[in-house]
């Protein structure tokens, strides 16, 4: 284990956390959908509603991916 492999399994959780966020968000925006009455509310909840919930669900990736690049680079620079 280096000294960043802290790092890493707070990127794995994060990640496994983001796919959560990412199914609940979907299931989620289906659900919403299914309530609304009216098509165009229907559409606007898949337009705008899924866009929203895909956006706040890749954060955590986001995170994960940043703190992955994070110890790589730590580990680059230690190693010289």
């Amino acid at each position: 284990m280096t000294q960043y492999g802290m790092l890493r399994r707070w990127a794995a959780a994060l990640a496994l956390a983001g796919g959560l966020a990412g199914l609940l968000a979907a299931a989620g925006t289906i659900v919403w959908a299914i309530e609304v009455e009216g098509s165009e509310a229907t559409i606007r909840v898949l337009l705008l509603g899924a866009a929203a919930t895909v956006v706040v669900a890749a954060l955590p990736l986001a995170l994960a991916h940043a703190l992955r690049a994070l110890a790589d680079v730590g580990e680059t620079v230690a190693a010289r």
